[in-house]
């Protein structure tokens, strides 16, 4: 299977590293890319697992995440800037016939010896 963040890599050899072990991820963007992936199969707990202690959702708003993450079809993963700490992407999906896209910079940092989200703007 090709890897929902870059359809030039395979999935084993790209985000899947991520997510059978986060503390695998080196950089802001291969953990933005890994969540990306983790939205586009409905990851819940990995999305969890990448969200800062401080700013993760409630089980019921991952609920509600994992049944709209898997009502739409995702398109591609845009990385428009990447820094240190910062990530600014586009990401492209199709709900309800529509192609809609979220933009936005993404700050990470590390907790407990590994990158997670933290928030966005």
């Amino acid at each position: 299977m090709n890897c929902p963040c870059n359809p030039n890599k395979l999935y084993k050899n790209c985000c899947e590293i991520a997510h059978k072990n986060i503390k695998q991820v080196t950089s802001a963007e291969q953990l933005m890319r890994s969540r990306y992936s983790a939205f586009v199969l409905a990851n819940i707990n990995y999305l969890h697992k990448s969200h800062h202690s401080s700013t993760r959702l409630s089980k019921k708003e991952y609920k509600e995440l994992k049944q709209w993450t898997q009502s739409v079809k995702w398109i591609k993963l845009e990385i428009l800037i990447a820094t240190e700490a910062n990530v600014h992407f586009k990401a492209y999906f199709k709900e309800n016939e529509t192609i809609n896209t979220i933009e936005e910079k993404s700050t990470f940092c590390k907790e407990n010896n590994h990158w997670v989200y933290l928030d966005a703007k």
